[in-house]
């Protein structure tokens, strides 16, 4: 006896759209098995999880905070991954975006021109799209693999902002902790409200998500997008070019992960710190599939991945889970949202070793 995956003549509509909901059913079921198994009350870990962040103000302005990289990440992947060009490496172009947009903030501390926010914007997306042209022109030129070097890249853009802030970056006056000097009120990303503390980071990732959907909808660069996403051959006779969307696609989800990164640094940390990431460009490819690459949905997607940073933060605090508890939680939702739909597009039979025998001669 043996298992194999057939595909399906045709695919459910209903299950399709289905599919993200019940993946996150069975994530809060496996999340609330693995809950008890570490001996917590699962419903106190999930009322931890999935409640109790959106009981305050504070909570919901950390929830933006703890989205809005999410969503613009994932937002640039939706067009990475439509076009099937896979970019694992986001969380290296989110830390080399929040490097180049603080060499001003950095370097030169007493420009305090109107200016300078938007020029340290600018650099963060030069910066990102600048580093995901690396893995782009090793594919395009060279037939290199991308998941590959895009994900090694990650941990170069690491190993450099760990030795940049704790070399010729330090902050002199910081008592030797490994950490630049704070960014002045000039280069900081200012609240979205009087009194909050959410930041316009949030802002631009629905921006950037509506003008995403729109081009990927509504204009020819988006048909031709999903034309060599489907097929690379189809998009071949239609006069698309393979090669002009790798680059395409690489430069433009870099500039929105190197956007995330300089809008972390400048509106919620305010320094450059060995780790400025709890690994939003790895979630993001979660947030990515389960919104089904629509970068609307992702936005919805991004909300909920969100409230997993901030719950399992509250989880930590309340019943005393390990922060490693949130990363595993992350892992069963991205594992249920594959789960889902490879069943939707393929059936699983069992077929005995006599008949199996009898396909293959028959072949």
């Amino acid at each position: 006896m043996r298992l194999e995956i057939e595909r399906r003549a045709t695919r459910s509509s209903l299950y399709a759209a289905l599919s993200p909901f019940i993946a996150l059913a069975l994530t809060v079921v496996a999340g609330g098995i693995m809950f008890a198994a570490l001996g917590k009350d699962p419903f106190s870990a999930l009322y931890s999880f999935f409640i109790a962040p959106l009981t305050s103000a504070w909570s919901l302005n950390q929830l933006a905070i703890k989205s809005a990289p999410l969503i613009l990440i994932a937002v640039g992947l939706s067009v990475c991954f439509s076009s099937r060009n896979w970019n694992i490496g986001a969380e290296g172009q989110f830390i080399a975006g929040a490097l180049m947009g603080s060499i001003l903030p950095v370097m030169a501390p007493d420009w305090t021109s109107p200016l300078l926010l938007p020029i340290i914007l600018v650099l963060g997306m030069v910066g990102g799209a600048l580093y995901a042209a690396i893995p782009a022109i090793l594919k395009a030129e060279f037939n290199a693999n991308e998941i590959l070097s895009s994900l090694m890249l990650v941990y170069v853009a690491q190993l450099f902002l760990d030795w940049t802030v704790r070399g010729p970056w330090r902050d002199p006056q910081g008592f030797n902790f490994p950490q630049t000097i704070q960014f002045s009120d000039s280069a900081t990303l200012p609240p979205i409200y009087a009194g909050g503390a959410a930041h316009w980071g949030f802002v631009f990732a629905l921006v950037a998500a509506v003008v995403t959907w729109f081009m990927l909808r509504r204009t020819l660069k988006g048909f031709e997008i999903r034309v060599l996403g489907e097929s690379s051959r189809a998009g071949r006779f239609a006069g698309f070019s393979s090669r002009r969307m790798v680059y395409f696609s690489f430069l433009f989800s870099g500039a929105l992960a190197g956007l995330a990164g300089i809008c972390e640094v400048s509106g919620a940390i305010n320094q450059l710190q060995p780790v400025i990431s709890p690994g939003y460009g790895f979630t993001a490819i979660i947030v990515a599939f389960l919104g089904r690459l629509n970068p609307l949905s992702i936005v919805v997607a991004g909300l909920v991945l969100g409230l997993t940073y901030l719950g399992g933060e509250a989880a930590q605090i309340t019943i005393g889970l390990s922060e490693k508890v949130a990363r595993v939680f992350q892992g069963f939702l991205l594992f249920f949202v594959l789960g889902c739909d490879t069943l939707i597009l393929y059936r699983i039979r069992l077929v005995s070793s006599r008949r199996a025998s009898g396909e293959e001669a028959a072949q």
